[in-house]
């Protein structure tokens, strides 16, 4: 009885001890997460970040979002109308399923097979087609930058909005710069115009509008909007424009885990989450060009070119033209300016809800986002012993690289000398990226929603393969 007695006690003082540790394991855990929690937001308010650049979008635009207008927009960026060839939308390389970007490392506009997903197939164009959600924020579009709002302010106009020519600064009577940049692509001839039609982009617009003009129910839903259409007056390109636009406004998702986080709720990240954004902030030293502060908006960019060691992939059919004696690179923003300084220079992508593309950099040549935050941390390294096929690009994208090392030789010092980040800190810092920057609203599950079944023109719609 008394050896008994002596182990219940034992096993009572094992079972309080480790319930001493618990407790004390948990009081130091909880120190840490306080610790991290206040080191994070000092980080962000240095930073600019205040979690809230959602709700300041009506008050920019000085107006609520037109759901009518934006829902015609919706119909209009699915609708194979708006394309001179008949076989390519918007939504055909700005895709729901994947944040209305790109399903494709290389975008493929006209002569397509009709399928929008990992399945399409066609001619290449020479880039990735970025995403355009939450784009109403951006001061700058396009890979190359050929967009621009002057004053670094996308909702100001004062100062103009320059495009390349013919255009220039003639579209800067328009209140937005994606009004503006909405007469654009329906007059280019590798994404929807295709070479049969002859004219220049005035002609190619106005095409656009006669079809709307000549279909009954375009005609019908422009006039419940525009009194002037309902009494017998044509639609417009600058109609058209504005219900694309529209449309792109209310495809504004920014209310991710950073900023519900930012507003006050310390649980919206996980702890390791937490560690990737201060290393995001801090000695990853990302934020150095993935900004939120200014004129970025907090959308994680600064809007503004580098070269950053991107191999380069040529497509074995396109209908673009590549550049290099090889026909196998892309000048970048050499392409806009002609000088010789931009070469390889392209816009810092927006991270924001960056977890939905399926491929990453300007020609999609890296396929995880792991990969993509790999490159930068080791460019020199990552560029030299890159293989198409190890990262599963397409067969037509798989062939032999372009040279690399002119590439390597323009590389921006901030990522020629990189920080030495752990595997755990790695993991850390695409866990922030992945989550901590995606609005759930933005999944492909939420943006199917948005697929018409049937269309105005009654055009076929794509077919659209969701995960």
């Amino acid at each position: 009885m008394k050896s008994q007695r002596t182990i219940g006690i034992l096993a009572l003082c094992m079972f309080a001890y480790a319930l001493l540790m618990v407790s004390v394991a948990n009081a130091q855990a909880g120190r840490e997460r306080q610790r991290i929690d206040q080191e994070l937001t000092a980080v962000l308010a240095a930073a600019g970040f205040t979690g809230r650049i959602e709700t300041t979008l009506e008050a920019r635009l000085g107006r609520r979002i037109d759901r009518q207008l934006a829902d015609l927009g919706r119909l209009l960026w699915f609708d194979s109308i708006l394309g001179l060839n008949d076989d390519n939308s918007c939504a055909g390389c700005h895709a729901p399923q994947a944040g209305f970007g790109d399903t494709q490392s290389i975008a493929i506009g006209i002569e397509n097979n009709g399928i929008v997903g990992p399945n399409r197939s066609g001619p290449r164009n020479m880039r990735r087609t970025p995403m355009v959600i939450n784009s109403a924020f951006f001061p700058r579009q396009m890979w190359n930058s050929r967009f621009v709002a002057l004053s670094g302010n996308p909702f100001d106009n004062r100062a103009g909005f320059l495009f390349p020519e013919p255009e220039g600064t003639s579209l800067s009577y328009q209140p937005h710069l994606l009004v503006a940049q909405a007469f654009i692509p329906p007059t280019e001839r590798t994404e929807m115009t295709g070479f049969a039609f002859v004219g220049n982009s005035d002609a190619i617009r106005a095409e656009v509008v006669r079809r709307l003009n000549a279909n009954a129910e375009y005609r019908r839903l422009f006039g419940r909007i525009y009194p002037e259409v309902r009494n017998s007056a044509p639609i417009t390109y600058d109609m058209l424009a504005a219900a694309l636009a529209e449309f792109q406004f209310s495809l504004t998702f920014a209310t991710a885990p950073i900023d519900r986080y930012a507003a006050g709720d310390r649980g919206a990240l996980t702890l390791d989450e937490k560690r990737g954004a201060l290393l995001f902030f801090g000695r990853a030293g990302c934020v150095t060009c993935h900004s939120v502060a200014g004129d970025s908006n907090e959308m994680f960019s600064d809007f503004q070119d580098h070269v950053i060691g991107v191999p380069q992939i040529a497509p074995a059919l396109t209908n673009n033209a590549f550049d290099g004696p090889g026909a196998d690179e892309d000048f970048g923003k050499e392409q806009l300016t002609g000088d010789p300084a931009d070469r390889y220079r392209f816009r810092t992508s927006p991270l924001r809800n960056v977890a939905v593309q399926p491929t990453f950099m300007h020609n999609g040549a890296f396929t995880s986002l792991e990969a993509a935050i790999q490159h930068h941390l080791n460019a020199l390294v990552s560029a030299r012993g890159y293989m198409p096929q190890r990262e599963g690009l397409d067969a037509d994208l798989s062939g032999p690289t372009g040279p690399i090392e002119p590439v390597l030789a323009r590389l921006d010092p901030r990522i020629a000398n990189p920080p030495q980040l752990s595997a755990e800190e790695i993991d850390q810092l695409v866990q922030f990226v992945r989550r901590g920057l995606l609005d759930p609203r933005a999944t492909p599950a939420r943006l199917r929603q948005m697929t018409p079944r049937t269309l105005p023109s009654g055009n076929p719609p794509a077919q659209f393969e969701f995960p």
